[in-house]
């Protein structure tokens, strides 16, 4: 038996775990979440509806991209997508973190502002291939209210648009100068940082119509780029630059990713904390109310995603684990990007993600 991606083309994180599975050649077979695979393997197993997931031939069910991606890691050997620099390593993870936890806010606000009625449709042509266009839209838009009402609470609406537009093309502008001088953020080898931009990067702001003209216009090398993830050229190949080498091009993007959401998780984290000391030892809820965020001098506020604090651990728990040559090299980088505050975060209390859920750490 074959490992089974359970994912779609418009879903978010199916893009993300979706090119890592093809550059790593692993052998799986992509099928649609059909209502009786939602029933007996989401919701019977994972708990709660959601995608990806992958089912491997013994029947281990992996849910989370992350969780995917190091699973395989660990069994499928070959090159490794984990940079083991201290520069580069860090750099990618919060990459990774940026993908993951951040980009959704432009990711979101595209596809409902722009791509609406397109991606009703598209919903409901992957639910029901054989039925007619109206049955596919009608299915579609009630399937996608769910989405939709997501949107408000990611901090997206009347006064924080214009910021979020103004934020992703300048985002545009530097991955696109960055991409026009290397294949993927460090070298010619995609990293786990790669793979964290992907997943809003492509299925939302790529492959959504409105959102995908405006990304060639305006950054053809980053398209370039997402065409390079979805369908590799060189599986398995390329190399990460020399000399834990951290692009010029890519400072200014970092600067950003730091800016914009170390503030915002600062926040969140103290909101953790006040939910922990009033609900000792239970299992965490993805969000612990709303949280203030400021994105190109706007403020707004959005969910105080609990994962999100989760996937910062990543990052933290590598530069912590540093030798003391190696920290000095990672606090030189981070000098040049902003990101003392990074370096001194501290969370209330760890976070682990085990059976489909966040815990309290012991």
């Amino acid at each position: 038996m074959t490992d089974i991606l359970y994912g779609a083309p418009a879903s978010l994180f199916s893009g993300k775990a979706r090119a890592y599975l093809d550059w790593k050649q692993i052998d799986y077979e992509e099928h649609r979440p059909t209502p009786e695979v939602m029933r007996e393997v989401m919701m019977a197993v994972v708990g709660y509806p959601v995608i990806p997931v992958m089912q491997k031939a013994d029947g281990t069910i992996l849910q989370d991209t992350t969780v995917i991606i190091d699973h395989y890691e660990a069994q499928a050997g070959g090159p490794s997508i984990y940079p083991d620099t201290p520069k580069q390593r860090l750099a990618a993870l919060l990459f990774e973190l940026f993908g993951d936890e951040w980009l959704v806010i432009p990711a979101m606000h595209y596809r409902w502002n722009f791509n609406e009625e397109w991606i009703y449709g598209e919903f409901g042509r992957g639910a029901i291939p054989d039925g007619t266009a109206d049955e596919q839209y009608a299915l579609g838009k009630e399937m996608g209210q769910r989405f939709k009402g997501f949107v408000p609470m990611l901090g997206i609406n009347e006064q924080t648009i214009p910021a979020i537009e103004k934020s992703y093309e300048a985002l545009l502008a530097d991955l696109d100068a960055h991409f026009a001088a290397h294949d993927y953020l460090f070298g010619t080898r995609p990293s786990i940082g790669d793979y964290g931009l992907i997943g809003p990067l492509y299925a939302h702001l790529y492959r959504d119509p409105e959102s995908g003209k405006l990304m060639k216009r305006l950054a053809p090398h980053v398209a370039n780029w997402v065409e390079r993830m979805i369908d590799p050229p060189n599986p398995l190949g390329g190399e990460f630059l020399p000399d834990d080498a951290i692009p010029e091009t890519l400072i200014p993007v970092l600067r950003r990713l730091l800016g914009e959401h170390i503030p915002h998780l600062q926040v969140v984290a103290k909101l953790y904390a006040d939910w922990v000391n009033d609900n000792p030892g239970a299992d965490v809820p993805r969000a612990v109310g709303m949280a203030p965020y400021e994105i190109e001098g706007v403020e707004g506020a959005r969910m105080a995603s609990t994962f999100s604090l989760w996937m910062l651990q990543r990052p933290l728990d590598f530069y912590r684990s540093l030798s003391r040559d190696a920290k000095e090299q990672a606090d030189a980088l981070l000098t040049d990007i902003g990101g003392k505050p990074f370096a001194a975060f501290e969370l209330p209390k760890r976070l682990n993600f085990e059976n489909h859920r966040l815990h309290q750490a012991n």
